[in-house]
This record gives C-alpha cells, sequence and structure tokens, in this order.
C-alpha cells in the first residue's frame, strides 16, 4: 500500500507525529516540486511537506501524482480542537455533507479506506498507555477534498496536549503499523453523535471497518432528499453498500425513515450480531 502522509508545519501534532516517524530511520530526500513541496520517501511511503493549512489543501493528492508518486491513501496528522478540551487520539474520514465552513467542498465526501481508517482506530487503542486520553472515531467533517482515500490521524484536543511527545509516539506507532489491508466487511455509520461511540465500540471489538460516518447532527432538520444524498455520498464514498444504523441514538420513526431512506438508494443494513467478534486486539 502506497501512503502519502502530510506533514504541515504550522501543526504542532503534525509536525511532531511525522518527524517522529522520520527519526526511526531510512528515509531519503525525494526532491521538491514545481509547487515548492518537498518530499522525503522510505519504500511505499511519501512524505510530503505542507506551507499552507493542511484542511484547504485540496487535490494534495494530485500533487504527488504529478510529481511521480501515486497514493493508495493519504493520511494527515493533526491537531484535534474541542472546547471541552479532553485529551484525545483520534482518527477520521473528510468531507462536507454541506456547506464547506473549513475547507473541502460543499456536498463533496472525500473517499476513504475503511479498513485503513479502522485499524488505525485498533493500533491506537492498543498501542495507547496513556489513561486519560479517549479513543474514539470521529464523524465525517472538514476538508480538504481528494479523490484518493484520506484520513486525519488527530492529537486532541487543546494546546496542552497538541504538544505532548508521548501521544505523537502513539500515533507514530499506528503509522509504523496499519501498511496493510485487511479483509473484513465494510460499512458505513449513520445514527449517533459527533465521537462516534458506537461505531467505536464496534470497531474495537468486531471484525468490521467503518468508513464515512454519518451524525444525526447532519440529517437532523434535512429533507429526505438531502439525507438519501448524504447516504449515498457515504456509500460511494466509502466503496461499500453496508450501512449500520445506530437506531438506539434517535426515535422508532426516525429510524424508519433513514431506513427507508438508505434503502431508496441501494443501501443494505447490517446488525451487530452479524460482526465476527475480534479474539485478539
Amino acid at each position: 500500500m502506497r501512503r502519502l502522509i502530510v506533514r504541515y508545519e504550522k501543526d504542532i501534532a503534525s509536525s511532531n507525529i511525522v518527524d517522529t516517524f522520520v527519526a526511526r530511520g531510512g528515509w531519503a530526500e525525494a526532491g521538491v516540486d514545481d509547487e515548492g513541496h518537498r518530499y522525503l520517501s522510505k519504500g511505499d511511503d511519501m512524505v510530503i511537506f505542507l506551507e499552507h493549512k493542511h484542511i484547504r489543501a485540496e487535490n494534495i493528492d494530485e500533487s504527488a501524482i504529478r510529481f511521480g508518486f501515486r497514493p493508495d491513501v493519504v493520511i494527515f496528522p493533526s491537531v484535534h480542537s474541542a472546547k471541552s478540551g479532553i485529551p484525545a487520539l483520534t482518527v477520521h474520514p473528510i468531507g462536507n455533507y454541506h456547506e464547506a465552513l473549513y475547507g473541502g467542498e460543499s456536498g463533496r465526501l472525500a473517499p476513504t479506506c475503511p479498513s485503513v481508517l479502522s485499524d488505525m482506530l485498533r493500533s491506537i487503542r492498543r498501542n495507547c498507555a496513556i489513561s486519560e486520553y479517549n479513543i474514539c472515531f470521529e464523524a465525517t467533517h472538514h476538508g480538504p477534498y481528494l479523490k484518493t482515500p484520506a484520513m486525519f490521524l488527530e492529537i486532541g484536543s487543546d494546546e496542552s496536549c497538541w504538544g505532548r511527545q508521548d501521544a505523537a509516539d502513539v500515533q507514530c506507532q499506528v503509522l509504523s503499523e496499519v501498511t496493510e489491508l485487511n479483509d473484513y466487511v465494510s460499512v458505513i455509520g449513520i445514527g449517533g453523535g459527533h465521537y462516534a461511540p458506537r461505531f467505536t465500540e464496534l470497531a474495537l471489538s468486531c471484525k468490521v471497518n467503518f468508513g464515512h460516518m454519518l451524525p444525526n447532527y447532519q440529517m437532523d432538520g434535512f429533507d429526505d432528499e438531502d439525507i438519501a444524498r448524504s447516504i449515498k455520498s457515504a456509500m460511494d464514498a466509502s466503496g461499500t453498500r453496508l450501512a449500520y444504523l445506530h437506531r438506539k441514538s434517535m426515535k422508532g420513526a426516525q429510524a424508519s425513515r433513514i431506513t427507508a431512506l438508505a434503502e431508496s438508494v441501494g443501501c443494505e443494513f447490517v446488525k451487530s450480531e452479524d460482526f465476527e467478534k475480534i479474539t485478539e486486539n
């Protein structure tokens, strides 16, 4: 699997994670492209150095392709910001179901790779011995828009956490471990809140990969056509027609409505009992 890892100079978590990863050795200077991006290479991995904000690095995969490296997946190490300030290690797909307030394109999701996304979450859990850190998925949000499967790998949630080396060490190990695809079933997640506790729980305990996640707040107040469009976009950008619905996060009438809308765009639902348990993680 060919990975493009994006280092954003002005993001302390991004620079710490990538610099720690590179310090393990074996990297070589690969050159500078016509846009001024510096590259390091090692095997199937390439690091690209960004001077501008990563959430607005639209089509950065195409810069790498023009340089001669065609990635299978693009990973953005980054800070995670939350008003709560709760320490967190997160991973999430990217895109905008509606207005693009923080990079990307309105109404468009970047492709993601459910296998890599979910194995990163499992790797965080396996390697994190920092008791105060919350380990979780986040629902799909923000930019940039790319045509290559992509995700953000983050340290949160405020300045007291972003620069911590122990957190960077965990995410560095995640980059070291998640280099191949698994053969688990892939689904999109529908329902729940932004931090997707049910999808996190299932990915950590079962052989299921989550791709894009459509939380309740991206459906509340929107009409049927919009919800159906969002579900179809999530399926298309995750490469699956299967979905897991967090039924307990919504009232029965809403669950029935969402189910009908999803089925109208070709979605098939699976239940937690359909997933094989992970014996070791």
